[in-house]
């Protein structure tokens, strides 16, 4: 096959719109792609390299170089190093290169940063903060108990249906990642705390769009993740937790309180809705950290190790 003239830019294009069509991946997923593929191609331009048969191995390890200089969180990086394979793997796919040049390419090891936890006590407080006299309060209480119940992600949650929720059986049918659906226990103060404001008079009339919505704003149109975000924020600072909890927070939150009562790695990576067990273990080394500080605290001849 003759060497294809097309630009970088112009196989990018191809590689997103094939992305988009396959339905392969979420809309922040092709934002992220878009603009971390984008920022590789400045980098290649900025080298001279306008040809996907003139990337080498050596190339993108100079591309990791400078990410590890701009102190990028290794998260962000290590999304960034994805994104590349991924885009090779489309290029080889596609007859243009002959090798792949990202093959062996690792982001360089650094410390883990484990997620961010509440503890049970601040969970209680952040559950108790929406004031259930107002259909605001009742929304939101409804919310962060269904966040903490289920374990569920921010776009999860936003995204259930009043059809998705079992009430009799406590389940709710939940579309992660990839279109993937899971089914995911909801508690008994879930349950009630969903028909108390899915029952409320005062719930906005839903707009056409949102007409199956489970959370609305108070316009009538389905709750996005960025308000969701802002409403944990200001209610968290109510209840006095000092430090930053989001969305996700809740559901570190969710997995780290089973590992600590005793529940299995396994059964928790279900109830997350991980495709991998490695992805879940990072739970196990929050639940160690903690044990090592009753440790620390209890034993009389624990002391400290330097």
């Amino acid at each position: 096959m003759p060497p294809s003239t097309d630009s970088l830019p112009q196989h990018l294009t191809r590689y997103l719109a094939q992305l988009s069509a396959t339905g392969g991946a979420s809309a922040h997923t092709l934002r992220a792609y878009g603009g971390d593929l984008t920022e590789l191609l400045a980098f290649l331009e900025g080298h001279g390299i306008k040809a996907p048969g003139e990337v080498h191995a050596r190339t993108l390890r100079a591309f990791l170089v400078e990410l590890d200089e701009r102190s990028l969180a290794p998260s962000t990086i290590q999304r960034k190093l994805s994104a590349v394979r991924a885009f090779f793997r489309y290029l080889e796919r596609e007859g243009l290169i002959d090798r792949h040049p990202a093959t062996g390419l690792r982001q360089r090891r650094t410390g883990r940063r484990l997620p961010a936890c509440l503890e049970l006590s601040e969970v209680e407080a952040l559950l108790r903060a929406p004031q259930a006299d107002s259909p605001a309060g009742r929304r939101d209480r409804a919310l962060f108990e269904t966040l903490y119940s289920a374990g569920t992600r921010a776009a999860e949650t936003v995204g259930l249906d009043r059809a998705d929720i079992d009430f009799p059986r406590g389940l709710a049918r939940v579309r992660g990642k990839g279109k993937k659906e899971r089914l995911a226990p909801l508690g008994r103060f879930a349950i009630e705390a969903l028909e108390i404001y899915l029952k409320d008079p005062a719930r906005p009339r839903p707009q056409p769009a949102a007409a199956g919505a489970v959370f609305l704003n108070l316009r009538g149109g389905r709750l996005t993740t960025r308000s969701l975000g802002r409403i944990l924020s200001k209610h968290a600072l109510a209840a006095g937790i000092l430090r930053h909890a989001t969305p996700h927070t809740l559901r570190h939150s969710f997995a780290t309180h089973l590992l600590d009562r005793g529940a299995d790695l396994r059964a928790v990576q279900e109830l997350l809705g991980h495709a991998h067990l490695v992805t879940t273990q990072i739970y196990t080394h929050i639940s160690i950290e903690r044990l090592r500080t009753v440790y620390n605290q209890a034993h009389p001849r624990a002391g400290k190790i330097d």
